[in-house]
């Protein structure tokens, strides 16, 4: 389908800003004229041979237009000429596409779709680079990636300095006369930023970019990213009044359920890989310098589960004897979404294999090489409170023996995929479900026969919505001083296997990993005729380990739902009144 059947010949225009790049100009040209669209050239002041060039150039396409700034003021000045100069002459859209050939022109047609399905929104490219970038370029755009989430309080914009772009001409045109836009290599982001502002959302299209070996950059280090900085310092600050705003329009665009298996995990796979990236080029204090801001964003965004935080750490305020090492000030949702976003850091060191043996504290070092040189396949009941990757450093002391967590699809995808991407030879293999059934256990079941480990999550309800309101899917058992449901299926499965069971906790009460086993049972017997008693006992030794190990780390329970709300239990069914648990 060409475009002039999508749209009349008016409607859209290219506006192209060029600056000395008459040898590449006539490709660029060549590519786009299969889209029968006018181009309006705009000369930023090119030198006398290369500006006689570009006649030349554009008197073989009679259906470009070429505008001559006198002198050259950058890159954005000559867009913002062109947008104007469009608008003028009645075009409704303008396409920006950069001179120098990088950008895939295969993709106009999809953006030209987008723009059609979106007509208030700007169309972008979303960068995909292959080997030819440079590596300060990608560090550059990690940088402004992160201060443009900052600006709008939003991860909603994916790239903003794609040079690949459909500009709404009136709304566009009519910031530009309202506002100082930069002029330079700072305009793409600046006037994209100013448009979200403005309550225009921007709609990314992937975009295939490629750095010709004998390209002609125009970028100047200095004088540049002084401008870049100047523009961020602007925006940030133009940011601050509009806080009330934007943090409206952001929460006000979904409203989150209030159990973890029906919140899908926030968007940001792209975010989650440029924490990465700086945390590998820079370090863990420059990344957690960065995520700093970042988690501050959820915490303020977050409401469910800030409230979920608060009633988790009033129930833990009621155990303050019992809290040696915490300070008691930071016993607060603000520290406690802090130290998870610490804990994706660790995560990320432990899986890179960063963090090693040597920075561990265990007190059960012993058992896991024990456990570790009779290669025994164990079934490990872990929770949502610290990080059980913490284990990876202790297990691949051995690369015999491999640890199997069971993680839920839905909930933890994005950032899953980056851990697989992060160290794909780790002995500590993710296992996606959606829920617990005998295909797992088949799968399980043959794991521990070679002799690996197999990680279940022991606090966490099912993550089918219908299931969990059954009364029967789950036991209801003391925690914290109130009846908490815990899943019967994970211990249901335990026993099941058949394997000796042992309860795993990796914290970081203090500032310093300490990870703890201890041995459960040999194996999870139930009998048919009393099971529902029997796991009601086991669930509620579980659920006072739990307790104890909350109190020992309450920052490292990373469950941001309330955990105690279900339904009102009978009192009745109840069996939780046994003393010795109430010690």
């Amino acid at each position: 389908m060409s475009v002039a059947s999508l749209h009349s010949a008016t409607d859209y225009c290219f506006v192209i800003p060029c600056y000395n790049h008459s040898q590449t100009l006539s490709d660029v040209l060549k590519r786009i004229e299969s889209y029968q669209l006018a181009c309006i050239l705009v000369d930023d002041g090119s030198d006398p041979d290369a500006a006689e060039q570009l006649k030349q150039i554009t008197s073989q396409f009679t259906w470009v237009t070429l505008i001559h700034l006198p002198i050259n003021q950058g890159k954005g000045a000559a867009v913002m000429a062109g947008l104007n100069y469009a608008l003028n002459q009645g075009y409704t859209y303008a396409i920006q596409i950069d001179a120098d050939g990088q950008h895939d022109t295969n993709i106009i047609a999809e953006l030209i779709h987008q723009s059609q399905l979106n007509p208030h929104a700007l169309i972008s490219g979303c960068p995909v680079y292959d080997s030819s970038v440079p590596k300060h370029r990608l560090i550059a755009r990690y940088i402004t990636h992160f201060w443009v989430w900052v600006e709008t309080l939003s991860f909603s914009i994916k790239d903003s300095m794609c040079g690949l772009r459909i500009y709404p001409l009136q709304q566009t045109c009519n910031l530009i006369s309202h506002y100082q836009i930069g002029k330079r290599m700072d305009f793409d982001t600046d006037i994209m930023v100013r448009l979200y502002w403005q309550g225009m959302p921007s709609i990314f299209v992937p975009t295939q970019v490629t750095y010709p070996k004998d390209g002609i950059s125009h970028f100047k280090p200095l004088k540049d990213n002084l401008l870049i900085t100047w523009m961020h310092t602007r925006l940030f600050f133009g940011m601050l009044p509009r806080i009330p705003t934007l943090l409206k329009r952001n929460t006000s665009q979904k409203t989150l359920p209030s159990h973890w298996s029906q919140i899908e995990e926030r968007k940001g796979l792209w975010g989650i890989k440029l924490i990465l990236k700086l945390y590998q080029i820079f370090g863990k204090k420059v990344a957690k310098t960065i995520m700093f801001p970042v988690i501050s964003y959820f915490w303020l965004t977050g409401k469910k589960q800030r409230q979920a935080s608060k009633n988790y750490l009033q129930q833990i305020k009621q155990f303050y004897e019992n809290v040696p090492l915490v300070d008691k000030k930071h016993l607060t949702s603000f520290w406690h979404f802090q130290r998870f976003g610490d804990s994706l850091l660790d995560k990320l060191a432990s899986w890179q294999g960063d963090i090693n043996i040597q920075d561990i504290y265990s007190s059960s070092k012993q058992i896991f090489f024990d456990l570790i040189n009779e290669k025994q396949g164990i079934v490990l009941i872990c929770s949502h409170l610290g990080d059980i990757e913490m284990c990876r450093a202790i297990a691949e002391c051995s690369h015999d023996v491999k640890i199997n967590a069971l993680v839920f699809k839905k909930n933890a995808a994005r950032f899953n995929q980056v851990l697989k991407e992060v160290n794909q030879a780790s002995t500590f293999n993710l296992i996606e479900v959606d829920s617990l059934g005998p295909d797992t256990a088949i799968l399980l079941k043959q794991k521990l026969e070679a002799g690996e480990w197999v990680a279940i999550v022991g606090d966490r309800t099912s993550s089918n919505p219908h299931q969990r309101i059954q009364e029967n899917s789950v036991i209801w058992a003391d925690f914290l001083g109130k009846p908490a449901p815990f899943p019967k299926g994970s211990f249901v499965l335990a026993s099941a296997l058949g394997y000796p069971v042992y309860l795993v906790w990796g914290l970081k009460p203090n500032g310093r990993y300490q990870v703890y086993l201890e041995h459960f049972a040999d194996k999870l017997i139930t009998s048919r005729k009393n099971r529902q008693a029997e796991l009601e006992m086991i669930i509620q030794t579980y659920a006072k380990r739990l307790e104890y190990y909350c109190l020992l780390s309450p920052l490292d329970w990373f469950n941001f739902f309330d955990f105690w709300q279900l339904s009102q239990p009978d009192p009745n069914k109840l069996n939780i009144r046994n003393k010795s648990n109430e010690k």
